[in-house]
């Protein structure tokens, strides 16, 4: 109860933090909307409804995974710039549980890029958002926040001696958005993307969501994506022993 208790307060911290901060508030307000009306514009030739909604959640999930890719791949550089890194790795829990909430509260954040893009389409393109599943559609939701808070867990401890961390997680975002199936079919992409996608859970967690929307069967989408969520919580986990171990060593914290 005292892990759970810290990972809420921590995540609801880093929440309010982040939500009140003007330049994620400004790029999360604004990005989104661009992503969805080129995504709308590239699908209104069509008829159907339902390809209008597809697009629409590819945008969407566009948006949570650009709210999470660049923020989280920076955020231990962040607390090494505030000056909070070493204050942080010497408090008693250990840091997974202190970094983790950073990332998860970046993917919340995700989410009203979600509703931000569905409501832009569904007022400006007059887009039918009915949902053939809308309690799987709340939980893709969910599994797919978690399994971006995740994936952002796993770059945060990866990227951090680079010096251009952020730098890195933008350049994870393009491609992630495409191999990952947001607006392109997986089907129409040459054969070797195929494995790499299958390796992220974005791309189950788009699935998921589409699936709910669509009428389809979210659930082995969805469990495929927590699954690999987990895969990512325990790599980064034992790649964040490595990195504070090395530095304790060189007692280089802050310019590990």
């Amino acid at each position: 109860m005292r892990t759970l208790r810290l990972l809420a307060v921590g995540w609801y911290y880093q929440f309010k933090a982040i939500a009140r901060s003007p330049f994620e508030g400004l790029f999360q307000v604004i990005y989104p909307l661009f992503f969805a009306t080129v995504a709308f514009l590239m699908f209104r030739a069509g008829t159907d409804q339902k390809t209008l909604l597809y697009a629409s959640l590819g945008a969407a999930v566009m948006g949570m995974w650009s709210a999470t890719s660049t923020t989280a791949a920076g955020a231990m550089q962040r607390e090494r710039w505030h000056g909070t890194l070493e204050a942080l790795v010497a408090s008693p829990p250990h840091f997974a549980l202190i970094l983790l909430p950073i990332t998860l509260a970046m993917s919340t954040v995700g989410v009203y890029c979600l509703v931000a893009t569905l409501l832009f389409g569904r007022f400006l393109f007059g887009i039918d958002l009915t949902f053939e599943h809308p309690l799987l559609f709340a939980l893709s939701i969910v599994g797919t926040v978690l399994s971006f808070g995740a994936l952002g867990f796993l770059f945060a401890v990866t990227f951090v001696r680079f010096r251009a961390a952020w730098a890195l997680g933008n350049l994870f975002e393009y491609p992630v958005w495409l191999i990952g199936g947001f607006l392109v079919p997986l089907v129409l992409l040459p054969e070797w993307v195929r494995p790499i996608s299958w390796a992220l859970a974005p791309t189950w967690g788009m699935n998921a969501i589409r699936e709910s929307s669509l009428g389809g069967t979210p659930l082995p989408d969805l469990v495929v994506c927590l699954a690999l969520g987990a895969v990512y919580l325990t790599i980064g986990i034992l790649v964040l022993e490595r990195v504070l171990a090395a530095a304790r060593r060189r007692a280089a914290l802050s310019l590990t």
